[in-house]
């Protein structure tokens, strides 16, 4: 695996082992803040729906368009951004993310709350792309895996804390508050990063055109699709899981938040066990995670009206989908050696069309009369349908690092 982590960046001295933790500290916080508020939306669907009078496969293009934004914002920011230090670069998305959220909150119709959720979208992906780049590099030389699985902790650990606690603020005081919560977290962050994250310079010679020379990769591209159809399968089942868990495996509204906080456990274990296993190998955690999660979705689909069997498999999920990510960004990096950044912002793009793809996928069938089971059924069609496209376009050796690492 190559273990390239510039990207036309000048390398300064060596970061020390505080100053590394801090660093990662900060970084997980901003992803711990854009969790918080990807998924909160999921457990508050219903509230949302009530509250502007619109059916919750309506309310689920709330989340398709926080998706849309990520996939467009992720590579045209980074792209734009070319020239810009690393570091001011994290400052400025998280200014945008903050703003963005605040006015979700002030939404006064759906169309409007659609809008704002696809500006907030916006700075996520390349927060991420960044973000791994900067952790990559106050981690040290072979420990990148490790790195960001460390910041993408963050977000898995928002799914503990983050979203059960907004989805129960929501549910008491009305589902702008988790937006108002996520606006202050965003403030937390930016002093975090502006305090603890090192510069990080880009080579005086980057530019648009260098970084857009990564995606003549025909293999960037496959492994991107491959990502995109195939984390449909989870999105498809998340974003309706308040419904699924209340209408048929018989739970209480007020029971969700526990739920959503173990599907989150799940994931921190997927992106703690994701990064350790992308370290050794790549592609081989790459099979696994699509596997599995094809795997954990057709049980959801076949034991969902189980309390058990239910809670279970969506744990199994979380734990599944995250090794399949870490997989995928690791992968997306290796193919873009000179401009890692933007591969690791194209693995937020990826994921993200699987969140639009899978929420617009499971509304379909819902909406169409087939239950709340169906949407895991399409989910492990469309994760399987990824894993074929890995099998046979996308394997093939990563191509070696332009500069060196540093």
């Amino acid at each position: 695996m190559a273990q390239a982590t510039t990207e036309s960046v000048a390398a300064p001295p060596a970061t020390r082992p505080r100053a590394a933790s801090t660093a990662l500290l900060a970084l997980a916080l901003g992803g711990f803040s854009i969790g918080t508020t990807e998924f909160a939306t999921m457990g508050l669907l219903p509230d949302i729906a009530r509250s502007l009078s619109v059916t919750i496969p309506q309310a689920g293009h709330v989340i398709t368009a926080y998706a849309v934004g990520v996939v467009v914002g992720a590579p045209l920011l980074t792209t734009l951004a070319a020239k810009v230090d690393r570091r001011t670069l994290a400052l400025w998305l998280m200014v945008a993310f903050t703003g963005a959220n605040v006015l979700g909150a002030l939404a006064p119709t759906a169309g409007w709350l659609v809008a704002a959720r696809f500006v907030a979208g916006l700075p996520h992906g390349a927060f991420f792309g960044v973000g791994a780049v900067l952790g990559a590099h106050v981690a040290g030389p072979g420990r990148r895996g490790r790195a960001v699985a460390i910041m993408m902790a963050g977000l898995t650990i928002a799914n503990v804390v983050g979203v059960p606690g907004t989805t129960v603020l929501g549910q008491a005081l009305g589902w702008r508050a988790a937006f108002v919560v996520v606006g202050a977290l965003g403030l937390l962050t930016l002093a975090a990063l502006w305090r603890w994250i090192p510069g990080l310079a880009v080579a005086p010679d980057a530019t648009v055109r260098t970084e857009l020379a990564a995606l003549r990769n025909r293999r960037l591209w496959i492994a991107a699709g491959a990502g995109g159809i195939g984390f449909g399968g989870m999105f498809a089942v998340y974003s309706y899981v308040s419904p699924l868990l209340t209408e048929v495996t018989g739970m209480a509204e007020a029971t969700v938040p526990i739920v959503l906080a173990l599907f989150g456990i799940g994931m921190t274990i997927g992106t703690l066990l994701g990064g350790r296993l992308a370290d050794g190998s790549v592609m081989r955690t790459l099979y696994i995670g699509f596997g599995s999660t094809v795997g954990v979705l057709a049980v959801i689909a076949l034991t969902g009206d189980h309390v058990v069997l239910a809670i279970a498999s969506l744990v199994g999920l979380g734990i599944t989908s995250q090794v399949l990510g870490l997989a995928l960004q690791s992968r997306l990096m290796d193919l873009s050696p000179a401009a890692p950044s933007l591969g690791a912002a194209l693995c937020h793009s990826a994921l993200n069309v699987g969140n639009a793809s899978g929420a617009w996928a499971g509304g379909l069938v819902i909406a169409a009369g087939y239950g709340y089971l169906a949407p895991a059924w399409v989910g492990a069609a469309l994760t399987a349908a990824g894993l074929l496209v890995v099998l046979t376009a996308g394997r093939g050796p990563a191509p070696a690092a332009a500069l060196p690492a540093g």
